[in-house]
């Protein structure tokens, strides 16, 4: 029994465990899985995994991203101590042992990483290593020397939706495909966005963000081009006919909001502002389109 676990308790202890995988995050990671898992059942000759299987795929896909999330807690617990919206995290703050942490990451991740491999099939398993190492061992270290770590990070970022559409389907076809670019654009303005009203707190942490290295301007014409790459990547599931009128509706929608408010940003002068509001919106658009696209699965 470690020291922290003495001190703090260990329902303290379990608490802060759950706070490394970074609770929000794994929910909308399972919530575009679960996505990629339903519309690949409903594309011919895949036969629906019984409910089981599905739960499994879910809850190991989640472990990775756990395991991700752990290991990035373990990495970064100096700099979070300089950020306020990580200084409170049970590393930075003292509440937990590092060595908790990388232990608890590690062992989720090598069980995972097999389970996924071996109990679902060997291609989410590949997808899954992949994504785990790359934003470990690649992502996490890159934000402390080039703003490129920001599309590093989105690639492991988006492979959950396609991870689950492997999962059901074993192969990567066109949708599936379409899932990821959806999750990989989404992430670039969405970040944008945090790094832009959060940028003394990057730099402070030393972490190179794309404000501080481009500036203002230059971050929000990205933000605002990636919106605008979004909205025909989003269209392609219903011209591939796994998506209904009403998602297309839907996409056409969120699309024009999200372009319009990105838009929006480079007419003003002050960024702050309107990166929140903008990174809110992101945040809606995401939450609205994949239950739609679940919901409308052709």
């Amino acid at each position: 029994m470690t020291t922290a676990v003495l001190r703090g308790g260990l329902r303290t202890t379990l608490r802060d465990v759950v706070a490394l995988t970074k609770p929000r995050i794994t929910l909308m990671v399972m919530i575009t899985a679960a996505g990629g898992m339903w519309l690949a059942q409903h594309a011919p000759d895949v036969a629906a995994p019984r409910w089981q299987s599905t739960v499994l795929v879910l809850a190991t896909i989640a472990a990775v991203v756990a395991s991700a999330n752990s290991l990035n807690c373990w990495l970064e617990r100096d700099s979070d101590r300089l950020m306020l919206r990580t200084m409170n995290r049970p590393l930075p703050d003292g509440r937990l042992e590092p060595k908790i942490a990388l232990a608890f990451g590690v062992v989720v991740g090598l069980v995972a990483i097999p389970v996924l491999s071996f109990a679902v099939n060997p291609l989410t398993g590949l997808l899954g290593a992949f994504a785990l190492v790359s934003y470990v061992a690649v992502y996490t270290p890159m934000k402390t020397i080039s703003p490129v770590a920001l599309l590093v990070g989105a690639v492991p970022g988006a492979l959950p939706p396609l991870m689950g559409w492997t999962a059901a389907a074993n192969d990567l076809a066109a949708p599936g495909i379409v899932l990821f670019l959806i999750m990989f654009i989404w992430q670039v303005p969405h970040f944008i966005a945090i790094s832009i009203f959060r940028q003394s707190e990057y730099e402070r942490a030393g972490l190179k963000v794309l404000p501080s290295v481009r500036g203002l301007e230059y971050s929000k014409v990205m933000a605002a081009l990636y919106a605008a790459l979004l909205a025909p990547v989003t269209l392609a599931p219903f011209a591939l006919g796994v998506a209904g009128p009403i998602y297309l509706v839907t996409a056409i929608v969120l699309n024009v909001g999200f372009v319009g408010m990105a838009l929006a940003g480079l007419r003003q002068s002050a960024g702050e502002a309107w990166a929140k509001r903008f990174f809110y919106a992101s945040l809606v658009y995401l939450t609205v389109l994949f239950p739609v696209l679940m919901f409308d699965a052709v």
